[in-house]
């Protein structure tokens, strides 16, 4: 069913500063680009508030109807904090401090991200593709943009030509309005900064050092891409040309998408994404996040509960719901007070949901729930608007609430729209995980385990053996270890 047909649905544009109604290149189908991990390390706290955003509008999206191809890469070679040298290459830097092969520490890490996101519920993108997996194309953009005369070559690396760019007529700074002249006067003195003819020009493929570990074969010798090349050639590859939604932190507004804006310009002549979206920053106790002041949680810490900071562990859930409390664009700050009052606020969503299909219908409604519920669509329409969605959906526990005590009446229509709506919004927008769903299947879970368990005590009975082992190792290999007691046998998941 195609929703979106009658929604108008605005987007915030970085570009533009201002909100736009989104209209898509293709009739129904929308491409969306996000910026991934680099995975040199534990994912943050902060990275996986941006992707949680990123997943409610995809999840939106999808509920509108859209088409939508979503492409969220890997980062796995090369990214330097900025065009020095080796020593800022972080996989280098992390697989000397772990003493493992780079691609060893990238697998470990790209495991734990996607673990994390597990954890949190997230819906996978459509394609996840790697950086040293398009090698190739990388080096194919970079000889393009040689050839045309945006790029140079210098001691066997190549840069991008950022004054050549604009005097084709070309901005680069549009995206953060920032002009050449400001951007030449806070160049900072790196290495490298020799081979450039000027200071403002980025790597598109750097010069491996001997050494530098990872390395590929290029018309310029041996080396690696630049951080900024790696997401153009990805997002082109699977997107086109020009795209939709290119998205990201806040943080990578400038150098990291200024760069893409310049390179795709410079090798199709056209602003390769329509709307640029950008998630804010996360705090903790009013401090930004840094592992050097201490003030730094990981994920699973805040899961766990082993931490110096919170009283103790929360459920994925509450820290969904509490993340998508505030909208994306605005600063979240997470506390103990605030995890708290989550998760109250999120058990009382819960309650009210659970009392739903205990509700009997009327022949009339003394409620409003058409107009309710276009309200939450409103909330999502305008921009992803979550906060104002979560305040509308207790505006629906409260409808529930008082058809449950009696005190107001509901249509059969109305009560399958709020509990489509309820729902819904809840569970496949916001990405709740139904917990009451999930219970259901650990109820089949321990029906299947105790029909097994009685098979084996009679097979033990009548002294079958081997049939008594076969279902215990079985189980074992499955998670599933069983414990034979005085009472009777028991069963644990590992």
């Amino acid at each position: 069913m195609s929703l979106y047909k009658n929604h108008t649905l605005k987007v915030y544009n970085s570009l533009s500063g201002e909100k736009e109604v989104f209209t898509p290149l293709h009739e129904g189908a929308i491409g969306m680009y996000v910026c991934g991990p680099t995975v040199y390390s534990n994912v943050h706290l902060g990275n996986v508030r941006t992707f949680m955003s990123f997943d409610v509008i995809y999840r939106y999206l999808l509920h509108l109807g859209y088409k939508t191809r979503y492409v969220r890469n890997i980062t796995d070679a090369g990214h330097l904090t900025d065009d020095g040298d080796v020593n800022n290459d972080r996989f280098v830097k992390q697989s000397r401090l772990e003493k493992l092969e780079p691609m060893e520490v990238v697998q470990k890490y790209t495991v734990d991200f996607h673990k994390v996101l597990d954890n949190f519920n997230f819906l996978p993108p459509t394609i996840e593709p790697t950086a040293t997996g398009h090698i190739l194309e990388q080096i194919e953009l970079t000889e393009k943009l040689i050839k045309d005369g945006f790029a140079y070559v210098s001691q066997g690396s190549v840069y991008f030509d950022v004054l050549e760019y604009n005097k084709r007529g070309l901005n680069y700074g549009e995206l953060n309005n920032r002009n050449v002249e400001e951007l030449l006067a806070n160049t900072r003195d790196l290495d490298g900064q020799n081979e450039k003819k000027n200071p403002q020009d980025f790597a598109l493929w750097k010069n491996a050092s001997p050494v530098h570990i990872m390395r590929w074969n290029s018309p310029w010798g041996e080396g690696f891409p630049g951080w900024h090349l790696e997401c153009t050639a990805m997002s082109t590859k699977y997107l086109g040309e020009k795209f939709d939604i290119h998205g990201g932190g806040m943080d990578l507004k400038f150098p990291h998408h200024e760069c893409e804006i310049a390179q795709g310009k410079a090798c199709n002549g056209v602003a390769p994404v329509s709307y640029w979206m950008h998630t804010n920053m996360l705090t903790m106790n009013g401090l930004r996040m840094s592992k050097s002041t201490g003030n730094y949680i990981l994920p699973m810490e805040l899961i766990n509960g082993e931490n110096d900071f919170f009283e103790k562990a929360f459920h994925p859930n509450i820290v969904r719901f509490c993340f998508l409390q505030a909208h994306y664009r605005s600063v979240l700050d997470i506390s103990n007070e605030a995890m708290i009052a989550s998760e109250k606020g999120f058990s009382r969503l819960m309650d009210g949901i659970a009392i739903l299909n205990d509700l009997t219908p009327s022949t009339t409604s003394t409620l409003d729930v058409k107009s309710w519920s276009k309200s939450c669509y409103d909330a999502m329409d305008d921009d992803f608007n979550t906060p104002i969605l979560i305040a509308q959906l207790f505006e629906g526990i409260r409808f529930v609430n008082v058809l449950n005590d009696k005190r107001e009446t509901i249509s059969s229509e109305d009560l399958e729209l709020l509990k489509q709506t309820l729902t819904t919004f809840t569970f496949d927008v916001l990405g709740i995980k139904d917990e009451k769903a999930m219970g259901n299947n650990s109820d089949k879970l321990d029906g299947v385990v105790n029909m097994l368990i009685t098979m084996r005590e009679e097979a033990r009975a009548n002294k079958n053996w081997a049939l008594s082992d076969e279902i215990r190792d079985k189980l074992l290999a499955l998670g599933i270890q069983l414990k034979d007691g005085k009472d009777g046998t028991s069963f644990s998941i590992q």
